[in-house]
C-alpha cells in the first residue's frame, strides 16, 4: 500500500523548557500528520544522547531519553510545581536546543519529582518486568555519579571488571540512586507508550531508528566486554568502527565505537541483537536498520588512530544475521539504511532479506553519471526521501549545490520557480513508485542551512540542536501535504475526505 511520513525528531518539537518532549506539542504533532494524511511519524533514536550530543552515541541501548520526559505532565501530578520550572534557564533560544543547559538542570528537576513520588504498584510492576536491562542500568549511572562523570574504563578495577561481590554490595549501597534512574525510566516509558498508543489510534506508525554500534562508555560494553574486540587485560578496543574516506570526507569517518564479535555472537544465536531489536520493536511500529552495509562488511580502524584512512573492510555475518531476525523477529518490519559505499555484496544482501532500501533524491543530481538514486531506476521496495538527518536541507542543497547539478535537477524533476524547487523535488518524491515516501519537517517548512540537524564527522553545537517554531505548521501547510498526499495515492489507511462533506477554499494553493 503506497503511504508516505514525515521525519522530525521529538526534540525537535516547539515547547517550553528547552527541548521537544513527549507532552503536547507531540500529540499536536500527531493531528497534524493525521489531518495531512501522513502514515508514519520518524524520529531518530530514543536514548539518551551521549559524546557530541548525538542520540547515536548512548550509554545505553534499553534505556529512554530523560530529556524527553514532559514536565508539565509532572506539574500536573503534583511531583513539580511551575515556579520551579520557570526558574530556571533552559535555552538561550527557542529554535535551538541548548544540551549544556539541559545537562545541568533536567536530572535535578526530575530529583526533585523523585522526592515526591511515593511510588505505586505500576512503578513496581515496571522494575521488574524490564529488570533484565534496568538494575544494570541503574548502576551503571548510579557509579558514574560517584566517580564525576568518568566512563567505566576509568573506574576503579573492582567496578571497571565487575567483580562479583562489588557489584553485590554496590546495588545495596545505591539502592536509592538506583530506584531513582528507575523512575526516571518509568516516567519516559509511560509518556512513551501513552505517545505511541495516541499515534497508533489515530492511524500512524512510528519509524524508529536502532544505530549499528554502541560506544564504549555504555552499560552494552561494561556488562558484555565478551561481545566486543577488546583486548582481555585493559579492556581497551582493539579495532574501532568508521568509514572509509569518501567524496565528503578525505580521511573517512573515525566513530570509535567498539566492533562486536561476531563469531562469539553466532554461538548464541546472535541473542544479544534478538533482545536488543526484541525491545526496540516493542518501542517502535518499524525500525530502520543504521548502516546496513556494516552487517555485510564493516571498516575496521586500528585503536589508536586519529583518522579512518587505516582501516580495512572485514566481512560481517551477513545472511546469517539476517535469518536470526526473520527467525527470532517475524513480527517486526524493517528498513535498510543502505547508503555509503555500496557493494554487490551489500546489495545482494538487501535484496536477499527482503528488506526496503533508501533512496535519497538529494544524492541523485550530483553527477551525470547513472545514478540510482534517479527516481526511473526505482523499485516498489523502497523508501524514497528528499533527504535524511544527516544530509542538507533541500533548500541548502539547491544553495549550494553547482549549477550544473541544479540544472540537472530542474529538467529532471520539472521544477519551476512558481511551485518552488523545494515542493518540487517533495512532489517527486511522492511520485515515485516507492511504496513509501518519508520527508523532513524541514523541507516541508522550506528551511535552510540554519535548520540542519546533523553535520556527520563533526562536533559542534550545530548538531542534533534544530527545534521547529512554535506555529509553523499551518493550516494551509497541513491542506498542501494532505492534497498532494491524495493526487499520488499515498493516503494509505487514511481515509480519503467524502466529496460531498468536503469543504474548500477560494483561495486554496495549488500544488
Amino acid at each position: 500500500m503506497r503511504s508516505s511520513g514525515v521525519l522530525m525528531h521529538i526534540t525537535s518539537l516547539p515547547g517550553s523548557y528547552g527541548v521537544g518532549t513527549m507532552g503536547r506539542q507531540a500529540y499536536a504533532f500527531v493531528d497534524f500528520l493525521k489531518e495531512a494524511g501522513q502514515s508514519y511519524w520518524q524520529i531518530l533514536p530514543l536514548s539518551p544522547t551521549g559524546y557530541g550530543d548525538s542520540p547515536y552515541q548512548s550509554c545505553s541501548a534499553y534505556a529512554g531519553n530523560h530529556y524527553l520526559i514532559d514536565l508539565n505532565a509532572l506539574v500536573e501530578e503534583g511531583l513539580l510545581t511551575r515556579q520551579e520550572l520557570d526558574a530556571i534557564t533552559w535555552c538561550r533560544k527557542d529554535t535551538k536546543t541548548d544540551y549544556g543547559l539541559l545537562y545541568n538542570s533536567r536530572l535535578k528537576v526530575l530529583r526533585l519529582a523523585y522526592g515526591r513520588f511515593a511510588g505505586s504498584a505500576e512503578f513496581d510492576a515496571f522494575c521488574e518486568t524490564n529488570r533484565g536491562w534496568l538494575e544494570d542500568y541503574g548502576l551503571y549511572m548510579a557509579l558514574k555519579d560517584r566517580n564525576n562523570g568518568k566512563p567505566w574504563y576509568q573506574w576503579e578495577d573492582d567496578y571497571k571488571y565487575r567483580d562479583v561481590d562489588v557489584m553485590d554490595d554496590s546495588l545495596v549501597e545505591l539502592k536509592e540512586e538506583i530506584r531513582f534512574y528507575s523512575f526516571t525510566q518509568y516516567l519516559f516509558y509511560r509518556q512513551w507508550n501513552a505517545l505511541k498508543a495516541y499515534a497508533n489510534e489515530n492511524g500512524i506508525k512510528i519509524i524508529g531508528d536502532v544505530p549499528i554500534y554502541v560506544p564504549r562508555d555504555s552499560v552494552e560494553v561494561w556488562c558484555h566486554p565478551e561481545l566486543f574486540q577488546l583486548d582481555e587485560i585493559e579492556l581497551d578496543p582493539i579495532d574501532v568502527a568508521g568509514c572509509p574516506p569518501d567524496g565528503f570526507s578525505k580521511d573517512g569517518q573515525l566513530w570509535g565505537n567498539p566492533l562486536y564479535r561476531w563469531d562469539v555472537m553466532e554461538k548464541t544465536g546472535f541473542r544479544w541483537w534478538l533482545d536488543r531489536l526484541g525491545a526496540a520493536g516493542k518501542l517502535y511500529d518499524v525500525i530502520r536498520l543504521d548502516h546496513f552495509r556494516g552487517f555485510e562488511a564493516y571498516w575496521s580502524v586500528p585503536f589508536g588512530d586519529k583518522t579512518a584512512k587505516n582501516g580495512k573492510w572485514v566481512k560481517g555475518p551477513g545472511m546469517k544475521f539476517v535469518r536470526a531476525l526473520q527467525q527470532g523477529l517475524p513480527q517486526v518490519d524493517f528498513i535498510a539504511e543502505d547508503l555509503g559505499f555500496l557493494t554487490q555484496e551489500v546489495l545482494d544482501l538487501r535484496d536477499e532479506s527482503g528488506y526496503p532500501g533508501m533512496k535519497v533524491l538529494e544524492f541523485a543530481f550530483d553527477s551525470k553519471e547513472p545514478s540510482d538514486y534517479l527516481p526511473h531506476t526505482y523499485l516498489p521496495n523502497t523508501v524514497c526521501y528528499t533527504g535524511t538527518h544527516d544530509n542538507m536541507t533541500m533548500q541548502q542543497w539547491f544553495d549550494t549545490a553547482s549549477p550544473e547539478a541544479v540544472e540537472y535537477a530542474v529538467a529532471y524533476m520539472n521544477l519551476n520557480k512558481r511551485e518552488g524547487y523545494v515542493w518540487g523535488t517533495i512532489r517527486t518524491a511522492f511520485a515515485s513508485v516507492s511504496q513509501l515516501c518519508v520527508i523532513q519537517m524541514q523541507d516541508l517548512l522550506d528551511l535552510g542551512a540554519e535548520a540542519r540537524m546533523n553535520f556527520p564527522g563533526t562536533l559542534t553545537d550545530a548538531n542534533w540542536t534544530w527545534r521547529m517554531e512554535d506555529g509553523a505548521i499551518t493550516p494551509k501547510l497541513t491542506k498542501k501535504l494532505r492534497k498532494l498526499t491524495e493526487l499520488y495515492a499515498r493516503l494509505g489507511s487514511q481515509k480519503k475526505p467524502d466529496p460531498k462533506t468536503e469543504v474548500r477554499t477560494e483561495n486554496e494553493d495549488e500544488v
